[in-house]
């Protein structure tokens, strides 16, 4: 062998070091934003069922706190306990300022970014007050859209839903498939949407609104991803 040859054969392997240390990439996803998004889009690729953007989520009935200003608060949160354990994190918005992009969209950030979990991070609400806890969500199985991330996202809502409850106290409210979901319809990579919590119940509101329960909530949303990437959760 040539000394080409072996210079070329070791550039090789260096670059084929660096990819596999390279740390995996979480999309975390702020649900809504300033402003609710009224137009509409596909719900999936190529169907003629087209839902609006963005809804514009709830309020809080004893913070005043608007969703969106709760998801950033806890995603940004979330983002940086994993950044510290080693995770690259991209985030679909870093402020609450405009009018949301809606979620054909933000699963193309999360497909570009080639993410290893697409988390979406929102917050209930309800017309009775009573209703309360957290549950996580994830994509039905649908030939051609979801078949390829079905089992992953199904894998990751049990992991986060677990962490979550155990780190938050809230009602258990389990798991869910979603078939009318844009943003699971149009994503390539596993994705699952977390509703923290009751806005529209007093005692889960008045918790979120509080320091203390958003870090709990970011740091069992960041355990149960830990877990899901296969890394040790007590890095969070």
């Amino acid at each position: 062998m040539s000394t080409h040859g072996l210079v070329f054969a070791g550039a090789a392997l260096v670059a084929a070091g660096a990819a596999a240390a390279a740390p995996p990439v979480v999309v975390i996803d702020p649900g809504h934003d300033l402003r609710a998004n009224l137009q509409t889009e596909p719900i999936g690729p190529g169907s003629r069922t087209r839902k609006i953007k963005d809804g514009g989520g709830t309020t809080g009935v004893v913070s005043g706190t608007t969703e969106a200003q709760l998801n950033l608060a806890i995603s940004l949160r979330v983002g940086a306990l994993l950044e510290r354990a080693g995770v690259r994190v991209v985030m679909t918005r870093t402020r609450t300022a405009g009018t949301s992009i809606g979620n054909v969209a933000r699963a193309g950030i999360a497909n570009r970014a080639g993410a290893a979990l697409f988390l979406r991070v929102h917050a209930d609400g309800a017309s009775a007050q009573g209703a309360r806890g957290s549950h996580t969500l994830y994509p039905a199985l649908r030939a051609g859209w979801t078949d390829d991330i079905y089992v992953r996202s199904r894998a990751a809502a049990r992991m986060v839903q677990r962490e979550l409850v155990r780190s938050l106290g809230f009602p258990d409210r389990g798991l869910q498939e979603r078939t009318d979901f844009t943003g699971f319809n149009w994503a390539d990579v596993p994705t699952i949407l977390v509703e923290v919590g009751f806005m529209t119940n007093p005692t889960e509101d008045g918790a979120l609104a509080t320091a203390a329960y958003r870090e709990r909530a970011a740091r069992g949303l960041c355990r149960g991803v830990l877990r899901f990437l296969g890394r040790s959760p007590t890095r969070c």
